[in-house]
């Protein structure tokens, strides 16, 4: 599908990544993956970029004319993240006791929320943006923020700030991996592997950071 956006007009199947909803979407699948991690929601901002790469370097006529705006797109996606991450906030706020007690069964729950408290405690809340890429990341950050009842000015603007890290990376991705590599399925997996490589490198980080903190 993507190598064809390349050409004098994308097929008929492939057409949906020009269509006008295409950052609804986007949105609907970043807001959600914050309850549902397997959402490729960074697979469809590569591609709805790719497109918009596509576009910007294709003479009149040869691509449809709702072609993505990358600026859009980024501003969609990284707004999205932050609702999704208040919706999931709010909701862990008012869980009570049961939810309390989940996080305190869960070894990587109850971590997550010691280290993340120390943070946003400390003014650190870089933790925040890094959870955004790490896998799943995000979800156990505004969830644990949320039933520790952290203040929302001290959760929110990390929240904010990693959302909009996280958006503008996808986006870039795609972008000048069409650019630069063309809209083929090669340039949509460079990209992928590189937001994944940025996710499993934030992963190990978080990982690293608590043998670190116990180092004298």
């Amino acid at each position: 599908m993507l190598e064809s956006l390349g050409n004098a007009g994308p097929p008929a199947g492939g057409s949906w990544i020009y269509a006008p909803w295409i950052y609804a979407l986007v949105a609907l699948s970043v807001l959600l993956d914050v309850f549902l991690p397997m959402l490729p929601s960074g697979a469809l901002a590569i591609m709805a970029a790719a497109a918009a790469a596509a576009g910007s370097g294709a003479a009149a006529g040869q691509v449809p004319r709702d072609v993505p705006d990358v600026l859009a797109l980024t501003l969609c996606a990284a707004t999205a993240s932050l609702l999704g991450d208040l919706v999931a906030y709010r909701l862990a706020w008012r869980g009570g006791p049961r939810l309390d007690r989940a996080i305190a069964r869960s070894r990587r729950l109850a971590t997550a929320q010691e280290r993340l408290g120390a943070a946003l405690a400390a003014g650190g809340g870089a933790l925040v943006v890094l959870a955004r890429f790490a896998p799943a990341g995000r979800s156990v950050v505004s969830l644990v923020a949320g039933a520790a009842h952290r203040r929302a000015r001290d959760f929110l603007p990390w929240s904010a700030l990693a959302g909009l890290s996280w958006a503008a990376y996808s986006v870039t991705l795609g972008y000048f991996g069409g650019q630069w590599l063309g809209t083929t399925w090669l340039a949509a997996g460079v990209s992928l592997a590189a937001l994944f490589g940025a996710g499993a490198g934030a992963a190990y980080l978080m990982r690293r950071r608590p043998r670190q903190a116990k180092t004298p």
